[in-house]
């Protein structure tokens, strides 16, 4: 009688109901848990687990006919996708001929959300559909934009926002000048936004096979690529906090920090490049007048922080300088902007904390402010994480590969800072080798400090032990 009481009523029966219900729950029951499971993952796991998702669907999009011209294998187009979305810039084929447009917009598209932040996007996109964002939502956020508070995160959201559309659209038309005399307006329109889009969220992408070596002597090249990827690197808190503040004595600690360190990098950089490669032939040697070899080692010195385009031969410079290539590449940029890296103000509290040391201080003393201990130790444990990811990734990498282990380094440092400059040795590598590239590439993304967090579990001690000694040094 059951199986009759929809055609005697023209509805289904209760019991029948009950039956789908039942059918049914196992669904409901699986999708409950899995979202439970998900919010049950602390901010930095999430995060990842959302940068990894990304990296999938991009390589499945690049993997598309329309996307690439025939060439582009799953390998290539998944390892193109991670360098994309952690604005790298490592490559293993040619951008621009290896792409279509529809290709080169993916990417566009990859490099600008993994810049910016996912939850960048989301967040907007949530304010101007009117929808609140939760707690969950607030914490993930301030994970991806590096904070410490939840405070004023959407105001920030805002901020990085516009101040991306600025630098971006003025970039493009500058670069207007350099790409439209050479490839037409539409060509060229598209080069310009590509570059400007690549040079600001410091990924490297270029859609030439020499990057911008042609340009190693032109002025605007020179001067518009080096300020989006500088106005990138610094991070966007900084630049906030000099568009409200607009006087040096006003700043905040963590600015001044940033805009010092970064101007004796640049500068410090600027002057190696160019006393170690004067006269080499394969580098500014080869170059024209003073001029175009002061640009290039200017261009040289920027770009290692992150940026990944080059003007000059990177295989060719001296091992000296690779050195240097090598220490800024590990120190990378500013928090909360689009560069990788253990960040420069990392890098300045290590010397902090070093002078403190040697002057018997408890607290770390700069521009009238002090830091405690629970700052030392946050940069201690980043820099250790770092280091011993680097030296683990250079060992595996180096187990199937007899190459040079210098250029291996070169490679994962690299991959690590997400700069993207390469001396030839990513091509020759092996699946394994490719795995720990954009592995590093990940880490350098979403921070040393997330592999921290989502390994380390968080209690209160129960037992207390009687103070011990070790003999350091």
């Amino acid at each position: 009688m059951t199986g009759c009481c929809f055609w005697a009523s023209g509805k289904p029966c209760a019991n029948s109901r009950r039956a789908s219900d039942v059918a049914s729950s196992p669904r409901r029951i699986n999708g409950r848990a899995a979202r439970l499971s998900l919010r049950r993952l602390p901010p930095p796991a999430v995060l990842a687990i959302l940068y990894l998702s990304l990296i999938v669907l991009g390589a499945v999009l690049l993997r598309l006919p329309i996307s690439q011209t025939g060439t582009v294998t799953w390998g290539e187009a998944i390892f193109t996708s991670a360098s994309a979305v952690t604005v790298t810039g490592l490559t293993l084929s040619d951008t621009g001929a290896s792409f279509t447009y529809f290709g080169q917009g993916v990417i566009a598209a990859l490099i600008q959300m993994g810049g910016l932040g996912l939850m960048t996007f989301a967040v907007l996109l949530f304010q101007a559909l009117g929808i609140p964002v939760n707690l969950s939502g607030r914490s993930l956020l301030r994970e991806d934009l590096n904070q410490t508070s939840l405070h004023e995160l959407a105001k920030l959201t805002a901020v990085i926002f516009r101040i991306a559309l600025l630098f971006e659209g003025a970039g493009a038309l500058l670069l207007l000048i350099v790409f439209v005399p050479e490839h037409g307006w539409a060509v060229g329109t598209w080069h310009a936004v590509f570059h400007a889009i690549s040079a600001f969220n410091n990924a490297g992408f270029s859609l030439y096979p020499d990057s911008l070596m042609r340009w190693s002597g032109h002025p605007v090249v020179n001067t518009v690529i080096p300020a989006l990827f500088i106005v990138g690197g610094i991070g966007f808190i900084v630049l906030a906090d000099i568009w409200k503040k607009r006087r040096w004595q006003k700043l905040m600690l963590h600015s001044k920090l940033m805009l010092m360190g970064s101007a004796i990098l640049l500068a410090v950089g600027m002057l190696t490049v160019a006393a170690l490669e004067w006269t080499n032939p394969a580098t500014l040697g080869g170059l024209g007048g003073p001029f175009e070899k002061l640009a290039a080692a200017w261009f040289q010195s920027a770009t290692a922080r992150t940026a990944g385009f080059n003007t000059i031969d990177t295989g060719g410079l001296h091992a000296a300088t690779s050195m240097m290539v090598i220490a800024l590449m590990i120190i990378g940029a500013g928090s909360t902007s689009t560069g990788g890296g253990i960040k420069v103000t990392t890098f300045l509290v290590l010397l902090l904390a070093t002078v403190a040391f040697f002057k018997r201080r408890e607290t770390l003393h700069i521009f009238g402010r002090s830091l405690g201990i629970s700052e030392v130790i946050k940069v201690m444990a980043l820099t250790t994480i770092s280091m011993l990811s680097l030296v683990v990734a250079v060992f595996i990498v180096a187990i199937n590969h007899d190459g040079d282990v210098f250029d291996l380094g070169f490679e994962v440092a690299s991959a690590f800072g997400t700069v993207g400059l390469s001396r030839g040795a990513t091509g020759d590598l092996d699946a394994v080798g490719r795995a720990v590239i954009i592995a590093m590439m990940f880490l350098g993304r979403v921070g040393p400090l997330t592999l921290g967090f989502f390994l380390a579990t968080r209690s209160a001690p129960r037992v207390r032990y009687p103070a011990g000694q070790v003999y350091l040094g």
